[in-house]
């Protein structure tokens, strides 16, 4: 019994990735998309004068949130995105510390009902997460299996100025992973919590950013899916030996994410 409380609400320790959020510009069309896409389920939720905000779905327990941008947020030039949320003990305390490592407060702390308390963070080289102290909501019902987020990744213009930013801030660790490309695993603790690379010219004008990696039981499947229901591809499937198959997309507003089949585990 315990071993199935335990499966129904992951934990998410301090420095943890525990909720993502797609802010788009037409909520309804990116719930077909995604629905076709992952088998997503949705519960809307009035928020007053702000709209409304939905809970993603999987099998009845709670994937992320999705909400339609406010015309201040469009009027600002934020394009539809992904929002990668990192648990912490105090928001307040995480906020004050993240301006004092060099980032910039976008928002907050704010409290979010009875659910938690938050801020909108842009880390020193540009990109932008949220950090989370919960209350009744801790996260994600659901991290890991197919249809719900598996990884968080930065790519950013300056991977020591990062680093050292999210090491202070989360007091993550660093470890080089294995290969042609200069790729960073974010460590909490003894646990991966996500990757790091840095972005080159060849890769074109792209701003830091992080991003969303969704699990699904077929890479080269759901990017035709994709394709089909009116989405892009920014990098074709491909494999990363021993972890899986990826490619990295975006929605029909043009919101970016990524998936990946993880590879099996060798015997």
């Amino acid at each position: 019994m315990t071993e199935a409380r335990m499966q129904e609400l992951p934990e998410y320790k301090p420095g943890t990735f525990c909720w993502v959020e797609l802010g788009t510009t037409n909520a309804g069309a990116a719930k077909g998309f995604y629905k076709e896409l992952f088998g997503w389920d949705y519960h809307d939720s009035p928020m007053g004068p702000s709209g409304v905000y939905t809970m993603i779905k999987l099998n009845g327990k709670d994937v992320g949130g999705l909400y339609e941008m406010p015309p201040d947020m469009l009027s600002q030039g934020v394009p539809p995105h992904w929002l990668s949320y990192i648990s912490v003990a105090s928001a307040d305390d995480a906020t004050a510390q993240a301006k004092s490592a060099g980032g910039s407060v976008m928002n907050g702390p704010f409290d979010v009902m009875t659910a938690g308390r938050m801020s909108v963070i842009q880390d020193p080289t540009g990109a932008t997460f949220a950090i989370w102290q919960p209350n009744e909501t801790p996260g994600a019902g659901v991290h890991g299996e197919t249809g719900s987020f598996c990884w968080n990744e930065l790519g950013t213009t300056d991977t020591q100025k990062a680093g050292d930013f999210y090491s202070t801030l989360f007091g993550w660790g660093t470890e080089k992973f294995p290969g042609p490309m200069d790729y960073t695993i974010f460590k909490n603790g003894d646990q991966g919590v996500g990757g790091m690379y840095k972005i080159t010219p060849e890769m074109g004008p792209v701003p830091p950013h992080w991003l969303v990696y969704f699990a699904v039981s077929d890479c080269d499947a759901t990017v035709e899916q994709v394709t089909q229901l009116g989405g892009g591809v920014m990098m074709p499937a491909q494999d990363i030996p021993d972890i899986g198959r990826f490619a990295i997309l975006r929605d029909p507003a043009s919101a970016v994410f990524a998936i990946i089949k993880p590879a099996t585990p060798k015997p």
